[in-house]
């Protein structure tokens, strides 16, 4: 596999999880602990885990971004 699959799985995690926080923030509405079972369960930790690991991840699409944008000048 390559980084830009790397880059789109990374992406899709960060998208869920910012839905999910501002479905927390606006309605108090956990959609990942209502999927897998509760912040006690052992899969919605690894789901919030994974999603903190991509969030880490796309921060290096900033630094790439900005390289990609000036090499296609």
């Amino acid at each position: 596999m390559n980084t830009r699959t790397f880059d789109y799985i990374a992406l899709a995690f960060v998208v869920i999880g910012a839905i999910n926080w501002g479905l927390i923030g606006f309605f108090q509405f956990d959609l990942i602990s209502l999927i897998f079972g509760g912040w006690a369960s052992w899969v919605s930790r690894v789901i919030y885990a994974i999603i903190g690991i991509c969030g880490i991840y796309a921060l290096t699409l900033f630094g790439r971004v900005s390289n990609d944008s000036y090499s296609d000048q």
